[in-house]
C-alpha cells in the first residue's frame, strides 16, 4: 500500500491563499452592490422623467392659455365689456432718429 504524502504549505502561501479569496469575494461584493446603485439610479431617472414629462405638458397647456388670453380679439372683446374702445387717434408712434 502507498502512503499518501501530505502537502504542506507555508504560512506566507496561506496568507497569499487566504488574500486571493478575500479578494475575490470582495470583488464579488462590490460588483453587486455598484449594480444595485446603479439600478436604484436607474430608477430614480425615469420618475424625474416621468416628472418632467408631466411638467412639460402642463406648461404647455399654460402656454397655450396665456396665448388664448392675450389674443387681440380677446382683448378686444374684455375693452368692450368695460367700455373702453379702440380710437387710432390716441396711438402715438415713436420713430428712432
Amino acid at each position: 500500500m502507498k502512503k499518501k504524502t501530505k502537502i504542506k504549505f507555508f504560512k506566507i502561501e496561506k496568507l497569499l491563499f487566504l488574500t486571493m479569496i478575500c479578494l475575490v469575494l470582495l470583488i464579488a461584493i462590490s460588483t453587486v452592490f455598484t449594480k444595485a446603485t446603479l439600478s436604484r439610479t436607474n430608477i430614480n431617472v425615469e420618475k424625474m422623467k416621468v416628472v418632467i414629462s408631466k411638467q412639460e405638458s402642463i406648461n404647455q397647456s399654460l402656454t397655450m392659455k396665456i396665448n388664448e388670453l392675450a389674443s387681440l380679439t380677446n382683448i378686444q372683446t374684455i375693452a368692450k365689456e368695460y367700455g373702453l374702445n379702440y380710437n387710432n387717434d390716441n396711438i402715438l408712434v415713436v420713430k428712432d432718429n
